[in-house]
């Protein structure tokens, strides 16, 4: 089985991605640490976030041995890491350059201590209109502007980062309008997928009315 989540930063898609992975032993696939270390390596090494030269050399030498150790850098899951990955996914010659690393685990999903999995879930911006357009099931998990704004600053805040609610704000403002507007692969809803808003839900409301759907979905293909 296959499932896409997509949407924004901080919409919920993280959290109901891995209780449905551990629900239905499929492998996790965040789709997003994959751009998240190739521009944090563009931090780190200095260059520009706009050098399309440079980005394309580290993405085409990208690991998932590199994407784990990057991982572990104070910056990988702070707001750095994320406009950064936001920048360099906007450039399509590294889109392109990660898409086969992304596709071919559906061939062959496994969990992290290499066992096969059941199937895999995709947490992304375009893994059911690009990755995988042919899923069994997709999501876009959506919430409003400021929901997730403040999502996202309580979550910085619970880690000690340094920032405020206003520029959590204006930042995931510019990076929701990099991702809807860059050229290759823009995040939209697929055709064929489930919509839903978690504005007004917490994460065991948003958890339950996706299991409901997903339920539905299996007992409908049976």
């Amino acid at each position: 089985m296959i499932i896409t989540i997509d949407g924004p930063a901080a919409a919920g898609k993280g959290t109901v991605s891995k209780v449905l992975a551990e629900r239905y032993k499929l492998a996790y696939f965040d789709t997003g640490m994959i751009y998240r270390a190739v521009g944090l390596e563009m931090v780190l090494s200095g260059f520009d976030l706009s050098n399309e030269a440079r980005a394309l050399e580290i993405a085409n030498h990208m690991t998932f041995e590199k994407i784990m150790a990057l991982s572990t850098h104070k910056d990988f899951r702070s707001d750095i890491g994320g406009q950064a990955a936001s920048k360099v996914s906007a450039i399509t010659s590294v889109r392109q350059a990660l898409l086969k690393m992304q596709q071919d685990f559906a061939l062959n999903p496994v969990f992290a201590d290499g066992t096969k999995a059941n199937g895999v879930i995709y947490d992304g911006r375009d893994t059911g209109t690009v990755i995988c357009p042919n899923a069994d099931i997709k999501f876009f998990i959506t919430a409003s502007m400021e929901v997730r704004a403040m999502r996202r600053y309580k979550e910085f805040a619970a880690k000690g980062i340094d920032t405020t609610y206003q520029k959590v704000l204006d930042d995931m403002i510019s990076r929701d309008k990099r991702d809807q507007e860059r050229q290759s692969a823009p995040m939209k809803p697929a055709e064929d997928t489930i919509i839903l808003d978690t504005s007004d839900m917490d994460a065991d409301a948003e958890i339950k009315a996706v299991l409901h759907i997903v339920e539905q979905k299996i007992k409908s293909a049976e």
